[in-house]
């Protein structure tokens, strides 16, 4: 009982870490602001975030892999004529 006691109390004396948001969440963020189907629970979470750029990278990434596909496509559909 006392070693639970003397562990709570290290625990209550290092401050609590904020944790950034999840790779999954960022992810899904980043696809729903794409689509324009984001709810405003999930907008208002997004920025209340203490980072921006972990969404910053992400909808960057996403840019610029879907021009890459459409880049993709239209090339394979000018050259199957």
């Amino acid at each position: 009982m006392s070693d639970q006691i003397s562990e709570q109390s290290r625990n209550d004396d290092v401050p609590a870490r904020r944790k950034g948001p999840g790779v999954l969440k960022v992810l899904q963020s980043v696809l729903a602001g794409a689509f324009g189907v984001q709810s405003g629970k999930r907008h208002e979470e997004d920025f209340n975030s203490h980072s921006a750029v972990p969404y910053i990278v992400a909808g960057l990434l996403f840019t610029f892999g879907f021009i890459g596909v459409l880049a993709l496509i239209v090339q394979w559909v000018l050259s199957s004529q």
